[in-house]
Order: C-alpha cells, then sequence, then structure tokens
C-alpha cells in the first residue's frame, strides 16, 4: 500500500515538470472577441408584482378579515363576492383550519382566490380576475391526497388548547368530543393530566391540508381511565365506534346537546328564579353558548313537537323509543324544514341557541324525562347501542387490527415522552 502511494505521488511530479510554461506558448495565443446576442427577458418587476398568499380560516374570521390577512384590498373582492350567488359558499364555510390560497398584485388587488368546499368531494371555489379587471367564479377539481395521521397529546387547560398545540385540527377535537361523549362529560370531567390518542384520515393538496377525514381509532384517558374506539363499517354499510372488544362505544343519548359550552345552571330540586324571583326546581340543565350555536338531537327519535310553548320560547321537543322524552328550549330558530312527525337521528342539528321565552341571555334549557319524570342527563346512566352481532366479529377483527397496532404506538410514544 505505501509503494503504491509513492508511485502515484511521483507519476504526478513529473507531469507537471513535463508541461510547457507561459514563454513558451506567449507566440501561439491570440484574442478573440465576439459579440453574444442576449435572448429577450421580461423586466424583473414583472416576476416581482403578484404574490402568492396562504392563510388558515381562524375562530371568529369573517370574509373581510381572511382577505385582509391574505394582503387583499378588501373593497373591491369583497364587493364582488357579496353580490355573485356562485360565491356563496365562501362565506357559509368558513370552517376553522381550512386553507385558503390567494394571488395578490403588489398593490393589493385581489387577482385568484382558492377557497376548498365542504363535502369531502375535493372540490374547490376559483375566484380569478382577467384582463378586463372582471372577477369569474367557478368551480374546480383539486388534485389531492389521503393520508393516515397519528397524534397524541396531553390536556393543560382545554381540549382545544391541547389539540393546537399538537397540531390537531378543531374537526378532529370535535369528533373527539362526539365519540367519547356517551363515556366522557366534556363540560365538567376534563382533568389537567388527561391524555389522548388519535388516528385520523387527513386530505392534502399540493401539500397543504384541504381537510380532515373520519377518525379511525382514538383513545381518551380522563382521570386515569382509559376509553378506546375504532371505527367499523359492517357488511350493511352502516358504520359506527366499537371498543376492542366490539361493544358500541355510543349511548343511546349523548350527555350535551352541543358540542362546547359552560353550565349556567344544573338540575336542582330548588332553585332561585333570575326572572321570577322565586325558588323553584329546576328541572333541566342550562348551557350557556353564543346565540346561533347548534343544538344536535341527543338521540335517535321523533319530533314530537316543534313551534313557540310559554317559558321555554322556541321549543323542539322529540319522542325517543316509547318511555324516552327530551326538550330544548329558548332556542333562536329551528333546523330548515324540522316539523312535527320527522324522524332525526343523534347529532341532526334540530335548532340554534338563543334567549326566546323566559330567558336572561342566550343559553339552551334542556330536558331529560323518562315516563314523564324529569332526570338529572348528567348524573344518570345511560343505555348503550347495541353491540356487534356475533357473525360480525371475525370481520371486526381482521378490518381493525391494523389501525388499533397503530393506536398502540402512537399511546406507547406519549407515555416514554411523560415518562
Amino acid at each position: 500500500m505505501i509503494g503504491a502511494a509513492g508511485i502515484s505521488v511521483f507519476g504526478m511530479v513529473a507531469a507537471f515538470g513535463t508541461a510547457p510554461d507561459t514563454a513558451e506558448l506567449a507566440p501561439m495565443m491570440r484574442v478573440v472577441v465576439q459579440e453574444l446576442t442576449l435572448p429577450a427577458t421580461e423586466p424583473l418587476e414583472s416576476a416581482t408584482d403578484v404574490f402568492v398568499r396562504e392563510e388558515r380560516i381562524q375562530r371568529g374570521d369573517t370574509v373581510a378579515t381572511l382577505l385582509s390577512r391574505l394582503g387583499a384590498d378588501g373593497n373591491e373582492a369583497l364587493a364582488y363576492l357579496r353580490s355573485e350567488p356562485k360565491a356563496d359558499p365562501i362565506f357559509r364555510q368558513m370552517s376553522p383550519g381550512k386553507p385558503v390560497t390567494a394571488k395578490v398584485s403588489r398593490d393589493g388587488t385581489l387577482l385568484s382566490l382558492t377557497f376548498p368546499l365542504n363535502g369531502g368531494d375535493n372540490r374547490a371555489l376559483n375566484v380569478a380576475r382577467d384582463e378586463t379587471a372582471q372577477y369569474e367564479t367557478s368551480e374546480v377539481a383539486l388534485p389531492v391526497e389521503t393520508h393516515v395521521l397519528m397524534r397524541s397529546a396531553e390536556i393543560r387547560h382545554s381540549l382545544f388548547g391541547a389539540t393546537d398545540a399538537a397540531g390537531i385540527p378543531d374537526s378532529v377535537a370535535t369528533d373527539l368530543a362526539d365519540i367519547f361523549s356517551g363515556e366522557v362529560d366534556f363540560h365538567r370531567d376534563l382533568r389537567t393530566g388527561d391524555r389522548f390518542s388519535v388516528v385520523y384520515e387527513s386530505t392534502s393538496h399540493l401539500g397543504k391540508m384541504v381537510r380532515t377525514g373520519r377518525v379511525l381509532a382514538a383513545e381518551f384517558v380522563n382521570k386515569g381511565q382509559a376509553y378506546r374506539a375504532v371505527w367499523f363499517q359492517g357488511s350493511d354499510g352502516k358504520g359506527g365506534y366499537y371498543t376492542p372488544e366490539g361493544q358500541n362505544i355510543r349511548k343511546t343519548f349523548t350527555r350535551s346537546p352541543l358540542e362546547f359550552s359552560r353550565i349556567s345552571s344544573g338540575f336542582s330540586a330548588s332553585r332561585y328564579h333570575p326572572v321570577l324571583h322565586k325558588r323553584r326546581a329546576h328541572k333541566g340543565i342550562d348551557f350557556a353558548a353564543p346565540i346561533g350555536t347548534r343544538v344536535k338531537a341527543s338521540g335517535d327519535g321523533v319530533v314530537e313537537f316543534v313551534g313557540r310553548k310559554g317559558g321555554f320560547g322556541n321549543v323542539v321537543m322529540l319522542r325517543h323509543q316509547s318511555k324516552y322524552e327530551t326538550v330544548y328550549g329558548h332556542l333562536s330558530r329551528f333546523a330548515a324544514g324540522l316539523r312535527r312527525g320527522q324522524r332525526v337521528s343523534q347529532g341532526d342539528v334540530i335548532g340554534y341557541v338563543g334567549t326566546t321565552g323566559i330567558s336572561t341571555g342566550p343559553h339552551l334549557h334542556y330536558e331529560f324525562r323518562v315516563n314523564g319524570v324529569h332526570r338529572n342527563p348528567l348524573a344518570m346512566v345511560l343505555p348503550a347501542a347495541p353491540p356487534l352481532a356475533a357473525d360480525q366479529m371475525n370481520r371486526f377483527r381482521d378490518n381493525t387490527r391494523d389501525v388499533l397496532a397503530r393506536l398502540d404506538d402512537i399511546r406507547d410514544v406519549n407515555l416514554a415522552l411523560l415518562e
């Protein structure tokens, strides 16, 4: 090895020694000058006059505030959007977390806007400004990819605070609350140190999330008690969430008809009424929430009454099976087309929070009755929905094995980090 290295070095020295020096080359050298024609180029400023910006819709956003954050002068564009019927979904689908892309000129003129549509069909509204300075709106397809994501977090202050810190979209947080609403009272039961893990689908466009899909599996640990759920669709086409043992995690009723709110008045045999100024029983739960908050049916049922009734104001009454009844009072308005005798499913929107009837402020008055007797829905044991049939269990185990393994993986990673 040493000898070979030495030969290589000497060979290099010999090569440099035989090369002609500069003096010998000078008589053979001459200067040649040739004019070159450069290709025509666009002015540099034209390449920097258009900016592509992206913003995610935030809670409380309006179209005007969104345009402002995108760097667009909102007056002209906003006037067009308000007058164009095709652009109406932009005002109705301002979902927090949704990414919106815009092309904006240096002077703030909106040149184009791409707004993904709700519904999971990978469509978007495209608002474009043409050469005559006129806007046109059209629906376009988005080239998208679907991925399965795994996330885990610990609650410090609130569910939304934990999901925000972990980069989990608000829609997934809402789904978690829906899935575990029969086991966990998200109004009263959350504790610092509670933790959760979730496996969910995410659809992206050009590497940016467009929307979240279904939660495939999740675990929620509340006050040391772990609850697990996995999505399964049976051979009959109906899907739902089950424990790993095949028990239906969904209860016949949810604890609350609202996704998130604050209890302003609980169930009581004697309460001082703030309007009537006397003590009397409060046979329901009052959930304080802003006017317009969606109110959902707490269970499958039939509309027994929809309209105005005394101190309830605008009220919906649902009959469930033969002995259960739920009441939703002080509504600002009802869901479009809701009528007596109509069947509704658990989670269907039936109305919106208001302050009609005898009410001191915006809230939902919710009652739960069993054979006509008022019961506290936050304290009673809720009946469970039917489990999987025995002939579905083999398919259930085969279809859920992989996603439950993913849930185990992310749970174990989270525990290792906490330790």
